[in-house]
């Protein structure tokens, strides 16, 4: 899954067969008009048309131009109209105040799948039953190697905070990570800013253990639609996964600098790894 950044070619002029109306024809108008259309990265090259058509018809001229900005009023106001405002959900919204006393366990495996449907079965088949179940689902799933999983759980003990970025059309949004036990939550850091520990998840990812004697550990992410979209979700997980289960040591130094001297961390270097890497 590879991300790119939008961007907008310069808008150019054509100068179409327009009705002429009654509009203002005054040289301070005109002059204003030149000097605006001058800026027009292919003004040079419609040069010689247009100065024949101000001479010509400056009615005509002047009211191409209205048009033209018209038009640019338009569409400016269609894209300020197509920002997504998801992102800004959860800065507007925060959870409910816990308790300081209020102890968070795991969710349990048995909420989500009957164990006893499993027991004569090996990992292979439990993994294609995972799969098939979250198929259809809202959610994002994976069905981790238990070795594996033991490496990704030592460094949440280690490193149980850690930061994101997020392609977003306009850039990048930051995403802090916070690992508890073996659920990791996700929330927008403008909301964490706002609401510290009160912050709304935008993203949960917990991950069972009950199979570990079959050699498997079950993840399941629920994510908040207002926030993020499925992509955006396993852009998250697959970040997460980089991060503390590869053996990139670039990652690694991030997550202790990250952590322990946190003074020191940058979070351009971030977006770096991000842009150097293909998510899949």
């Amino acid at each position: 899954m590879a991300f790119k950044l939008r961007h907008f070619s310069n808008s150019y002029i054509v100068l179409n067969r327009l009705s002429c109306r009654n509009i203002m024809t005054s040289p301070t108008k005109l002059e204003k008009a030149v000097e605006q259309l001058q800026k027009n990265p292919y003004y040079e090259k419609y040069a010689d048309r247009i100065a024949t058509l101000q001479k010509t018809s400056p009615r005509e001229f002047l009211q191409r131009l209205e048009d033209q900005q018209k038009t640019k009023q338009k569409e400016k106001e269609k894209k300020l109209g197509a920002i997504d405002t998801r992102q800004f959900s959860s800065v507007l919204h925060p959870k409910e105040t816990l308790s300081k006393d209020l102890i968070v366990e795991d969710k349990k495996l048995e909420a989500i799948l009957k164990l006893d449907l499993v027991t004569g079965k090996d990992a292979s088949d439990i993994q294609n039953i995972w799969e098939e179940y979250h198929k259809n689902k809202e959610v994002i799933s994976a069905t981790i190697p238990l070795d594996v999983y033991t490496t990704v759980h030592e460094k949440m003990k280690d490193y149980p905070t850690f930061l994101f970025p997020l392609p977003r059309s306009e850039g990048y949004e930051f995403i802090l990570c916070q690992c508890h036990g073996h659920t990791v939550h996700f929330t927008p850091l403008l909301a964490f800013q706002v609401h510290k520990e009160n912050a709304p998840e935008c993203l949960t990812m917990i991950h069972y253990t009950e199979l570990g004697h079959k050699g498997i550990v079950l993840m399941r992410g629920e994510y908040d639609k207002n926030v993020l979209n499925g992509q955006e979700a396993q852009c998250l997980a697959n970040q997460f996964q980089m991060y503390f289960c590869g053996k990139d040591l670039t990652k690694q130094h991030l997550l202790e600098t990250f952590n322990k001297k946190p003074d020191a961390f940058k979070h351009m270097d971030l977006v770096t790894e991000l842009e150097n890497i293909s998510l899949v």
